[in-house]
């Protein structure tokens, strides 16, 4: 019987070490999931739709990154398949993704890790349903702004927090002029990243978190005026996020943002019907 077992075991190695080295398997693409809407702000604010095809543009610079933009949600199921992060530039997004038709959806998603980055009135919840919903939104987001409760429009520098996290790579501080939402509430997990001074006090104004099942998520209460995503450090900050939130590696220069300016260029404004 050993005589009989070693010369199987020889035949065995000797067969393993005739076979082909097998090839690594490649890496499938990243896919994020870009959610606008329908435009309900003066033309120049709140460009839902065109925003998140610039940042799908800017996505698309990173190797190995798909993406897909759609109006509140994909038409197609397959457009959420293999999905690491949904990113959700929209009026007040707890409403959409938690009271909407998308619901479960949504749920199922972040129940598997997926991430989740929200942008200006996105990262909010209405006040009259924070008691209901606030408590499930921030176990998703780590934070929110209840609208519309407290909010100015003023210029300030917008400074880093801490500049070791990846989403502060690759830009520093700059002065910004936005539409600033006050009194953020945050969790006691969310790491505060993103700060300016607006009617003389300081404000939170970006802010990322990681939930126990290892989904990532990232809050900014930014972006009321589309000139701001013109800018490369804005639209930087917003990439490393995204990609942070997808379990990618942010490179130490921050991810590539460079667009023309034809692409950055601010639609025209749509005429209006003829009543």
């Amino acid at each position: 019987m050993k005589f009989s077992t070693s010369i199987l075991f020889a035949v065995f190695v000797v067969v393993v070490a005739l076979l082909p080295a097998a090839k690594a398997v490649p890496v499938g693409p990243t896919k994020i999931l870009l959610i606008g809407k329908q435009p309900d702000h003066p033309w120049g604010t709140h460009m839902y739709l065109h925003t998140c095809g610039i940042l799908a543009k800017c996505l698309q610079l990173t190797e190995r990154v798909e993406t897909v933009v759609a109006d509140l949600w994909p038409t197609n199921e397959d457009d959420l398949d293999h999905v690491k992060t949904i990113v959700v530039y929209t009026s007040s997004a707890a409403e959409i993704l938690l009271d909407g038709p998308y619901r479960n959806e949504f749920a199922q998603l972040m129940k598997q890790g997926v991430g989740l980055v929200t942008i200006h009135w996105a990262s909010s919840v209405q006040e009259k349903n924070f008691e209901r919903l606030g408590p499930r939104w921030m176990s998703y987001l780590g934070g929110t702004w209840i609208s519309n409760v407290g909010y100015t429009t003023s210029t300030s520098s917008l400074d880093q927090l801490d500049a070791s996290h990846p989403i502060c790579r690759g830009w520093s501080s700059y002065e910004l002029h936005d539409e600033f939402y006050l009194h953020p509430v945050l969790g006691e997990n969310a790491k505060p990243l993103l700060q300016v001074h607006a009617n003389d006090q300081p404000v939170v104004v970006g802010w990322a978190y990681e939930r126990e099942n290892g989904g990532r998520a990232y809050g900014t209460t930014l972006g009321h005026y589309y000139q701001n995503f013109q800018k490369e450090a804005f639209r930087r900050t917003l990439v490393n996020a995204i990609l942070w939130t997808a379990h990618r590696e942010v490179p130490k220069e921050g991810a590539p943002v460079d667009l023309d300016e034809a692409d950055l260029k601010l639609p025209p404004k749509p005429e209006k019907k003829a009543k």
